[in-house]
């Protein structure tokens, strides 16, 4: 009697515990599911927090283009400048981009209605004035006679927020449009044309991230000089300084180390770890099975 006492409490012991590790491997799914779920939750957060190209009011872009890179239109991302010019000038405009951003500016030339062929080209350039290559778009177009309008694009690498001194990555920082045309006939110089320019960016996140940042973003150091009286109101004194470029993201500069990715390498560790728990609770479970004898 004691001996079948025993192995019923033993039975009984047995199957509370394969109780316990059952309701314990339903627990587990059930937090990794919300630990998904809080993770896919928080980065679209994180992303939207992000700055980005807003739709900005038409009405206060720039009408005119600037002639030089010193003279360059300031136009916010979203916004439509326009400008009126003759055959044969050359344009510029500026634009902020930040880190994690893939810029992209298209151009609109709005030709006479009589002309020859000539060919239309689009070139940017960032704050140290180098030329960026275009991942796709159409760079460089060539106007039939009679045509009504040209459109251009180009669409740059993703921005980032660091790179080594010898590379030519995009960087934080002020952006050049520049418009010109080649090949153009004589009788042609000087005649009417107009363009439209829009920059937008598409937020590509962590995915482009890197570790380092800048310790200031590409932009002109020395765009226009101000006048700065001296504290003691003499007016003679008033000395030249120079003024940062006024141009910049709505949401100011980023080109920080957060990304959405550390989000995502925090959700990553926790459920390893919840999977760690799991498979150690499975091999528990499977070995006490294996030692309970035959017919007990």
């Amino acid at each position: 009697m004691r001996t079948t006492r025993v192995l019923k409490t033993g039975r009984v012991s047995r199957i509370s515990r394969l109780l316990r590790t059952s309701r314990l491997l339903r627990t587990i799914p059930a937090v990794g599911a919300g630990l998904l779920v809080l993770g896919t939750a928080v980065s679209p957060a994180v992303a939207d927090s992000s700055p980005s190209a807003s739709p900005s009011d038409d009405s206060a872009a720039p009408t005119s283009a600037g002639t030089s890179f010193r003279t360059a239109a300031e136009v916010d991302q979203g916004q439509r400048a326009t400008a009126s010019a003759s055959m044969g000038d050359y344009l510029y405009w500026s634009f902020p981009a930040d880190a994690g951003q893939r810029p992209t500016v298209r151009v609109t030339v709005k030709l006479p209605d009589a002309h020859a062929a000539a060919a239309w080209q689009l070139d940017v350039y960032d704050g140290l004035r180098r030329r960026q290559a275009c991942q796709y778009g159409a760079q460089t177009r060539t106007a039939a006679p009679d045509t009504a309008s040209v459109d251009l694009s180009c669409t740059l690498r993703t921005v980032r927020a660091w790179s080594e001194p010898w590379a030519n990555d995009p960087l934080p920082g002020t952006y050049y449009v520049r418009l010109t045309t080649a090949d153009l006939k004589t009788a042609d110089l000087g005649l009417p044309v107009s363009a439209e320019v829009r920059a937008d960016s598409e937020d590509v996140g962590g995915a482009a991230a890197v570790d380092g940042s800048l310790a200031e973003p590409l932009v002109p150091g020395i765009a226009v000089t101000a006048k700065d009286s001296d504290e003691s109101g003499d007016e003679d004194s008033e000395t030249s300084v120079a003024a940062l470029s006024s141009i910049e993201p709505d949401d100011g500069w980023a080109s920080g180390w957060w990304s959405d990715r550390w989000v995502w390498t925090a959700v990553g560790g926790v459920l390893a770890a919840l999977a760690g728990v799991g498979g150690y609770a499975l091999t528990r479970g499977a070995g006490r099975l294996r030692q309970v004898p035959p017919g007990a």
